[in-house]
């Protein structure tokens, strides 16, 4: 658990109040790097249509616009995977029902944390960045990684990337012109720390990037990956499902052919979002 406990905000407490008062399943989403609540929206939209009540708690202190996050980017700085784990579990908490969990990159990693916790009804991992166990590290990943990677100091910064670095590792799967449109409406600054996590998590045997595969109350999983995704390629993202694999619960893996990182907000979002809802309502 982390050291530091982060105090959940009053939009999430007005979300977390909704929930509750609709009597309806929440699903709580999780974004990764780069991202902020907001790249959720159109997933929230279309859950709150399929009967249930979204939930978008943001990483501690995540501001509230991409225009408030470019402006004070050192906001980001220094999160902790544990810290971000403890912060989504303590929302879930607040929560009268267990709710699904759906979360995209580190947010798919924190989604298999909360529910190896046993806090999850059912959970969907999209494009999940890998944890202790999962030894497979693409050299397209590597690259992905590398602006927060090649500077040890960059561990305690925000980092944001440039709109090719941005390419590489979440858009190049889209046209130049929606390439450019996505990282103006939705890339921000990250804290580095995670990445570092990641990076040395089989190297270190108190890791906060580890998951319990194992716990019978994990409940079902779908992990998710797209195709041509170069900052969590087939091979990690197969890697995790092998270890989840172990559970007594449902795991399943699906693969979408020709889409990127950025497949949660691109021009087909809808798809991945459709393959989400189709399997947390088998089960939720």
């Amino acid at each position: 658990m982390s050291a530091v406990a982060s105090p959940i905000t009053e939009h999430e407490s007005e979300q977390i109040e909704r929930a509750n008062a609709s009597g309806r399943i929440p699903v709580v989403f999780i974004h990764g790097l780069w991202l902020l609540p907001s790249s959720w929206d159109r997933w929230a939209e279309v859950f709150e249509e399929a009967g249930y009540s979204a939930v978008k708690p943001g990483w501690p202190d995540d501001p509230e616009t991409v225009a408030d996050a470019k402006a004070h980017p050192e906001v980001f700085a220094g999160k902790t995977v544990g810290q971000v784990a403890d912060h989504f579990a303590g929302v879930i908490g607040k929560l009268n029902k267990k709710p699904a969990v759906i979360g995209h990159s580190f947010g798919g990693l924190l989604t298999q944390i909360v529910a190896g916790r046993g806090l999850a009804s059912a959970s969907v991992a999209i494009d999940p960045a890998p944890f202790r166990g999962v030894l497979p590290l693409p050299i397209s990943a590597l690259k992905a990684a590398s602006p927060v990677l090649q500077n040890p100091a960059n561990r305690g910064r925000a980092i944001p990337l440039t709109y090719e670095q941005f390419r590489f590792a979440f858009a190049n799967a889209v046209s130049e012109d929606e390439a450019k449109q996505l990282y103006d409406t939705f890339a921000v600054p990250a804290s580095g720390a995670p990445l570092f996590q990641a990076a040395a998590a089989n190297l270190n045997p108190w890791t906060e990037a580890k998951v319990n595969t194992i716990n019978p109350e994990r409940g079902p999983l779908l992990i998710i990956d797209g195709e041509k995704d170069n900052t969590v390629p087939w091979a990690i993202a197969n890697a995790s499902y092998k270890r989840q694999k172990r559970n007594p619960g449902v795991t399943e893996i699906k693969l979408i052919p020709g889409r990127g990182h950025a497949l949660t907000i691109d021009s087909g979002w809808r798809e991945v979002a459709d393959t989400a809802l189709a399997f947390v309502k088998r089960f939720v």
